[in-house]
């Protein structure tokens, strides 16, 4: 089966984000393939390389960066969203230091979400 993910809560929010990231890992280890996870609303904020985690806590942002790295799984954080919320990547930041996206995520738009959900078998949504 393809999935196609959405997650639209930010990584300490609510539980969301980590049962978005367990799902997506449970069905990958499956064999099923995630179409992409998208990232909507708050949810941008799992892709901020700035998120520090004190050293006893999960590192949401991490795990997902690794998920992509492992997997090749396609992270999509919706770009007016994570403008919204000072997110920006190299081609948006004002400078190139100033750029606070992780690892394994880019920047698209709501045609990407488009996209993977007519690809895709089904939706699967995380958050409000």
């Amino acid at each position: 089966m393809k999935f196609t993910i959405q997650v639209n809560d930010g990584p300490y929010q609510h539980q969301a984000s980590d049962s978005a990231y367990h799902f997506t890992l449970a069905a990958l280890r499956k064999g099923h393939e995630i179409v992409r996870v998208f990232f909507y609303h708050d949810g941008v904020l799992n892709c901020s390389r700035l998120v520090s985690p004190p050293q006893d806590d999960r590192h949401i942002v991490a795990r997902w960066s690794q998920l992509a790295a492992e997997f090749g799984v396609d992270l999509v954080v919706c770009v007016a969203a994570a403008q919204r919320r000072g997110i920006v990547d190299e081609s948006t930041a004002q400078s190139p230091d100033a750029a606070n996206v992780a690892p394994g995520f880019r920047l698209g738009g709501l045609g990407q979400l488009v996209e993977a959900v007519i690809t895709g078998d089904r939706l699967v949504t995380f958050g409000d």
